[in-house]
Formats: structure tokens, sequence, C-alpha cells
């Protein structure tokens, strides 16, 4: 895929991550659960790779942030499962690497790595323990739907391809 190709898919998933936020969100306490973006997240990681990723995840969660409709919590967590989804995805090619580097990614370090974030601007002490679950079942909910639909879409790819290698 040529530059110009990727960073229009970037910038269109970045579109829709961004008007979809303030329709498929769930507030739980001091987080708002948006599992379109580990969808995309894993979308970009195996389509564009490590840097549009990153990329795609801080400009959805900048312009959330900026509309309203995300958290600070965002840009930590979306960021580092985007970067881990599409680093195991580049060093193994495989898509199930991916999944599980979005959901240890954003569910696990990603939360861990907001903590701080809620302790200094919230005060909440005990948001360790209410932000990994959260993240885990809203990464591992968008994850799964990006890796099915990648898997159709494969499936179908080489398809296609069969087809026209016989004619």
């Amino acid at each position: 895929m040529r530059y110009t190709q990727k960073l229009t898919l970037t910038a269109l998933m970045m579109a829709i991550g961004t008007l979809t936020s303030h329709m498929l969100f769930i507030p739980l306490g001091i987080v708002k659960v948006f599992p379109v973006q580990h969808f995309i997240n894993v979308l970009s990681a195996v389509l564009l790779g490590p840097y549009y990723a990153v990329a795609q995840a801080f400009g959805i969660s900048l312009l959330r942030n900026i509309m309203g409709t995300g958290s600070v919590f965002a840009f930590p967590g979306s960021m580092i499962g985007a970067l881990l989804a599409a680093y195991l995805y580049k060093k193994t090619k495989r898509m199930e690497l991916a999944f599980a580097g979005e959901v240890v990614g954003t569910g696990i370090i990603g939360a861990i790595a907001s903590y701080p974030i809620a302790a200094l601007f919230l005060g909440k002490e005990a948001a360790l323990f209410g932000m990994v679950p959260a993240f885990l079942a809203s990464s591992f909910a968008g994850a799964a739907i990006g890796f099915v639909l990648l898997k159709i879409f494969m499936k179908n790819a080489g398809v296609r391809l069969e087809m026209s290698n016989r004619l």
C-alpha cells in the first residue's frame, strides 16, 4: 500500500472513530468504554502498521477529548494497545496476536498506565481495580469484532485472488 493510501485510510478510520464516539460508548465510572476504538486499532494494526496505528489512536483520542466525548484515559489505553497489536502483527503476521496485543496493551498495560492520571487528577486511590475490568471488557469486545472482520476480509481476498489466477 502506498503512502497516500495509508494516510487516507488512517484519516478515514479517525473520522469513523470520532463520529461514532458519541453514539457507541458505555459510561463506567470515571471511564467511557468505547469498543469501536479497539476495533479500529486492530484494523489499523493489521492493515497499516505501527506508526499509523498509533497515529490514528492518538488522533481519535484527541478529537474525542476536544469534542467532549472522551476522557484523558483514552490516550494511554488506545495508543499502547494499538502499538502492541501492530508490533506483534508486524513481527509474526498472525492476526490472533494482533487481537491479543490490543487486549493486553489496552486492557492491562493501558489501564495500569492510566492509574497515575486517575490518582493525580481525580484522587481515586482504588481506580486501578475499576479501570482494568472496564478496559479489558471494552478492548476484548472491540478487538474481537475487528479480528472477525479481518478474518472475513482475508478469506474473501483469498477467494478473489484464487479466482483471478484461474482466469
